[in-house]
Order: C-alpha cells, then structure tokens, then sequence
C-alpha cells in the first residue's frame, strides 16, 4: 500500500514494524496548499535541477516560512523533486500540521537529534546530493549531519531561497504595503508627540505602543531614536539621552504585518536649524531623490548605489556616507536584493528594497532618509509616504 500525495506527486511507503522511519510520518489527506506555495516549490526544484542537486535541506526561518507556512522557531525542510517533508519536535506539531498541510511531518521525539533521522530521510527521498544552506547551519550541526552523511554528499549552497523570495508576489506587495503604512501612521504620530526634554527611550517607547496597537504583530528590530550627537552612529543605540531643539534626531523605525516588515527613517529637528543641518539635510534628499527617479529594471545594486553615492561625492562628503544604498525588506528586514558599492544583485521588476542614503558626522550628528520602494518595469514606485520635511515647532 502507498499513500500518494498527487499534487506534488509524491508517495510514501505503508508504515511497517521494521521501518523506524515510516513511523514518524503522519499519513495525510490530499494536498491542500495555494497555487503561489506550489509556485514556489516548483521554482526551487527547478534551481535544484540547475545546481545539480538531488534535494535540499533548508533550515533558515525565513526560507522556511517562505516554502512551507510553518511559523515555528525549530524545524527543517527536505525539499526534492517529488517529496515535501517538515521535520520538527513535540512543541511544534500541531502548529506544523495547521500551517504545513502540504508537507509530510517528520514528528522528532523529545531529545532526539535531527542528524539521527537524516540518513534514513535522505535514502527515503532517494537523494545522492543534498545541498544545505550554508550561510544558516551552524558549524557544530554541519559537523553532525556531515558524519550521517555516509551514502549521500552533503553539498553547501548560497542564496538558494533568497533569490526566489527577491521577486515579490502580488500577495507580499500587498501586505508589505500594509506594513508601510503602519510605519508612516507612526511617524505622522511621532511628530505631535515628540518634545524638547523627552528621552530618546521615551519617544521610542510611544513609537513601539503605537505600533502594536495600531496592528503590528511586533517591530522588527529595535527602534532607533538618536539625537544630536548619538545622531552621527547610523546605528546608534537609543538611550536615556534628553532631546533638545536646534539638532538632528534620527528616528528609524518598522512594523511588522502578517510576517512582512517596513523599514522607515526620518530625521526632524526641534527649533531652529542651522547652516549647516540645512545643507547636510538638503544634500541627502537630493541624492535620495536623485536615486528614486534613476533607478530603472537591469541596474546592479552597484549602479543603483553610485547614483546617490555620486551626489554626496559631488558636494565633498563621500567619505561620511559609509553604507550602502539600500536592503530588500519582506520577511526579513535585510534581505536581496543589496544595493551596495560592490553588489552585484540585478534588480528586477517586483523587486521591494530601501533608498536610504545618509551623511553622519562625528560630535555634530547624522542625516539618514529612507523610503521603501517597489520597483516596477518602469522604474521606482515609492511605497513610503511619511513627511520628508525635517523642521518643525
């Protein structure tokens, strides 16, 4: 007897007393999944053709969530050409079976190590090459898995996943576009909150309560409020540091929606600015601005970088616009495509990253602008619609 999972066309053998394995599988109904998770698996089985490889284990959370639904913080994938199984322990199984029903779920018994169940789960899908993420596994799991690893050649890859979530679905683009918006809803709450005397921990705090009230499941990363000058640390720590008028406060903030995130940053000034504020605050909106209507499908992340790299070059600050351009944002805060002096990434139509050039100057302080944007096959669509101007009260 076979159990047949028709729609990934996978079968599983009967379970059998001498077969340890078979009884960690849950038989199961026929398939039900969505038709962008069957996308998705088919365009990694067909990279898995490409790099020569049998099957996949894919252990990044992201990667996970990406190609399986599965939430939880402990599990792995096998991914081949015909079999979908999700490996994960006790805590984890009913979670796996609502949000995985179309994977196989390899149920681990408590104590038990995933390097035990890999040979078996390898010979079982019928693999000789097995390929791993190899900026994910640890060293001391490599080391495990590589001494399981007697029949079949473990084999490290790069980017497998990540290439395949760079391009957004219709889906994605929607909630991001969601979380975007939370982002803006705060910052535009921020500015009727924000007062001379006020911790940087204090506004950022109000920051993070409007989030998770106003729908965020979480913020993503911890909340930069950086004022005078903690401002010239791009990512500077937020501390218990009072805010005062007449200098730069940089505010870097993010939501996440449905398991996609939104990175925003502003800089705004309490008072009056100076001189120099106003030229430092002019030049980085002209060369994000600059970036945003020159970015065009079929530039590399380099070409995209020097864009705006070229404007603050021009006007003597090269050397205090120390980062990249830009980062993919979905499921992960930082992700492909990189927009970076030596980045190489093709960006693409579908594509969502950031445009956040910035100009940081050591006891004065820092100007960053970021916006999230979608690239189309016309160019930049800006996703960000939070207040550029900087000076208010």
């Amino acid at each position: 007897m076979r159990l047949v999972t028709p729609q990934l066309g996978y079968a599983l053998e009967a379970q059998t007393a001498e077969d340890p394995v078979a009884s960690f599988f849950r038989p199961k109904a026929p398939l039900q999944t969505t038709s962008c998770g069957l996308l998705r698996l088919e365009k990694l089985r067909r990279a898995l053709v490409e790099k020569g490889l049998d099957a996949v284990l894919i252990t990044q959370p992201e990667n996970r969530r990406y190609l399986s639904g599965f939430t939880g913080s402990a599990g792995v994938l096998l991914l081949s050409q015909d079999e979908a199984l999700l490996a994960t322990d006790f805590r984890y199984y009913e979670q796996a079976e609502r949000e995985a029903p179309h994977f196989q779920l390899v149920k681990m018994k408590t104590g038990e190590k995933f390097a035990e169940l890999l040979p078996d789960l390898v010979a079982r899908v019928g693999a000789k090459r097995v390929g791993f993420e190899s900026k994910h596994l640890t060293f001391d799991e490599h080391e495990r898995w590589k001494e399981a690893a007697e029949d079949f050649e473990l084999v490290p890859t790069k980017d497998l996943v990540e290439e395949i979530r760079a391009i957004k679905e219709e889906g994605e683009i929607e909630i991001i576009k969601k979380a975007v918006s939370l982002s803006d809803e705060a910052f535009a709450h921020i500015l009727g909150f924000i007062q001379p005397g006020m911790t940087e921990r204090d506004v950022a705090w109000e920051i993070e309560v409007f989030m998770r009230t106003h729908g965020a499941e979480k913020v993503p990363f911890e909340i930069i409020v950086a004022s005078g000058p903690n401002s010239s640390m791009p990512h500077a720590t937020t501390t218990e540091r009072e805010i005062r008028e007449g200098e730069p406060i940089i505010i870097d903030i993010g939501a996440k929606v449905e398991g996609y995130n939104s990175d925003l940053t502003r800089t705004i000034l309490l008072g009056r600015p100076d001189k120099k504020f106003n030229e430092i605050y002019e030049l980085v909106l002209r060369a994000q601005l600059t970036a945003e209507e020159r970015i065009k499908p079929g530039m590399t992340g380099e070409e995209a970088d020097e864009i705006a790299r070229g404007v603050i070059e021009d006007a003597g600050y090269g050397e205090s616009f120390g980062h990249g351009l830009g980062h993919g944002v979905g499921l992960a805060v930082h992700e492909k495509p990189t927009a970076t002096k030596k980045s190489k990434d093709k960006l693409e139509p579908g594509m969502v990253f950031t445009v956040e050039p910035g100009i940081y100057i050591p006891g004065w302080g820092g100007v960053r602008i970021e916006d999230m944007v979608l690239l189309t096959e016309e160019g930049v669509e800006v996703l960000t619609r939070a207040e550029k101007l900087a000076l208010f009260r």
